[in-house]
């Protein structure tokens, strides 16, 4: 290990290492079987010529290297070692914006920029990026849109991995590569103003080289800086509140906001859901989610820089029209929270404790795409999955994410736990396995597939698995980044 370290250290300096750093476990429980391993070293490299170092030298020892660039608590587990003596690769300490040029409505970022210090970067310079709801405070913006994380914009999203654009890479063999366009990487203000600018992410050529990243755990290289997409931030918004008794009273509904391109945030939540968002701690939680509706389509609109207001009265009097064209209403505030309040609280990062933690502590997710239609018949199978393993149904909440403009949606359950409380742990842990199944065979697309659920979608699609073994096998020959992951 001194061998190793001392090695190490002509790469980042001894401020750069930890022996012997402590994860925490998982706060969700039913990927792990077994206590996730401890890695041997901690190494937070500054740039990405001390990255490129650490991988070529992986590549000679054969020294496993797992990244990670957002702040605990981690949940589902890809980025804790899966192999025994593994070194963590912490990129929290690239955290520069590098540009923000708002004419091409651009930032490059480095992988520790987290959600809470690009979005006030942004805003002064009139801009905004579309986000998910409620990341933690200190999460990764890169990492939130590799691993495909849903914005609540289904307008502006083009694909799933929008907003994000070109790419530099370190693969696992540790070549230097960049994606699209990223080989103008811009930092200078005159490549810029002479258009060489890296704002396309597909290519080079027909290839889209930034999808072998996407989604895969760090199993196939490092992301040392990437450009991402925004809009101009609008002067106006309002948000708008949909409730309904019944799930299935609220698709048609929201599959007309969506054909027209209608809110620039839009999902429904259950009330569990809602609950978790709005209120802490626990006693508060419930009191809030037994007054409000079981089902809640959240729906805002805005003005950009040219008229404005007429655009929000023209867009509040549409979906207005079409609510009562579907037997709902729109409503400016539930219990008390009024939809300003509501904007205020979903365009920014969860405070904490994060959200999903809010009500006993811990929290376990189930999430995977289908289409919106289909997304009632999940949650009955959900219900009927936790009844039959004692589970409260009032716990679950449901998060429902129509994503790249509606062609599919991002159905989400999350269950709560008390960490404390061994026999809940274990419950829960059950009732995960046995929905994933369920859910899984009843047409669920695990596009993400942490833990358990890889074993679940290679099992049962051999040809993808060889395709994605090949790939590995060109960008990681020796398979050093995160292994024990996907299907490697």
């Amino acid at each position: 290990m001194d061998e190793i370290t001392t090695r190490l250290m002509e790469f980042v300096g001894d401020a750069g290492i930890l022996e012997n750093p402590k994860l925490d476990a998982p706060f969700s429980q039913g990927h792990n079987h077994i206590r996730p391993l401890q890695p041997s070293i901690l190494v937070k490299p500054k740039n990405v010529d001390e990255i490129q170092r650490i991988v070529l030298w992986a590549n000679e020892t054969q020294t496993p290297l797992v990244p990670v660039s957002s702040g605990g608590p981690h949940f589902r587990g890809g980025t804790y070692p899966a192999v025994p003596e593994a070194i963590m690769v912490d990129l929290s300490g690239m955290n520069r914006i590098l540009k923000i040029d708002r004419r091409n409505r651009l930032a490059l970022i480095e992988p520790g920029v987290t959600y809470a210090e690009l979005q006030p970067a942004l805003r002064a310079e009139g801009l905004r990026m579309i986000a998910p709801l409620l990341p933690r405070i200190n999460k990764s913006v890169i990492a939130g849109l590799l691993e495909r994380e849903p914005v609540m914009s289904p307008r502006y999203q083009w694909n799933l991995l929008e907003p994000l654009r070109s790419l530099e890479i370190v693969w696992g063999n540790g070549d230097k590569f960049y994606s699209g366009s990223g080989t103008f990487r811009g930092e200078k203000d005159e490549d810029w103003q002479a258009g060489r600018v890296p704002v396309v992410g597909p290519g080079p050529a027909q290839l889209d080289f930034y999808k072998f990243v996407s989604a895969a755990q760090g199993s196939m290289g490092v992301v040392t800086w990437a450009t991402v997409k925004c809009e101009v931030y609008p002067e106006k918004r309002k948000l708008y509140f949909v409730p309904s008794e019944k799930l299935e009273d609220l698709i048609d509904f929201t599959y007309k906001l969506l054909k027209f391109r209608f809110g620039d945030e839009l999902f429904i939540v259950n009330n569990t859901c809602l609950a978790n968002i709005l209120a802490s701690p626990m006693d508060e939680i419930n009191l809030l989610k037994d007054k409000l509706p079981p089902w809640t389509v959240v729906v805002g609109i805005s003005g950009g820089h040219i008229l404005a207001e007429e655009k929000l009265a023209a867009q509040d009097a549409d979906i207005h029209d079409i609510a009562q064209q579907h037997g709902l209403r729109m409503v400016t505030a539930l219990q008390g929270v009024c939809g300003n309040e509501m904007v205020d609280i979903i365009l920014q990062p969860s405070p904490n404790p994060y959200w999903k933690l809010r009500y006993k502590g811990g929290s376990q997710e189930i999430f995977f795409l289908t289409t919106l239609d289909k997304t009632p018949g999940f949650v009955t199978t959900m219900s009927s999955v936790a009844n039959e393993g004692q589970y409260p149904i009032p716990d679950v909440g449901v998060y429902l994410q129509p994503v790249q403009q509606g062609v599919g949606c991002h159905c989400e359950f999350i269950l709560p736990f008390d960490r404390a409380n061994r026999a809940e742990v274990q419950k829960t842990q059950e009732l995960f396995r046995e929905a994933s199944h369920r859910l899984f065979r009843q047409g669920a697309y695990f596009s993400r597939p942490y833990g358990i659920w890889a074993d679940m979608v290679y099992n049962a699609d051999a040809r993808t698995m060889v395709v994605t073994q090949k790939i590995k096998d060109i960008f990681d020959p020796r398979h050093v980044m995160n292994p024990g992951k996907l299907c490697f």
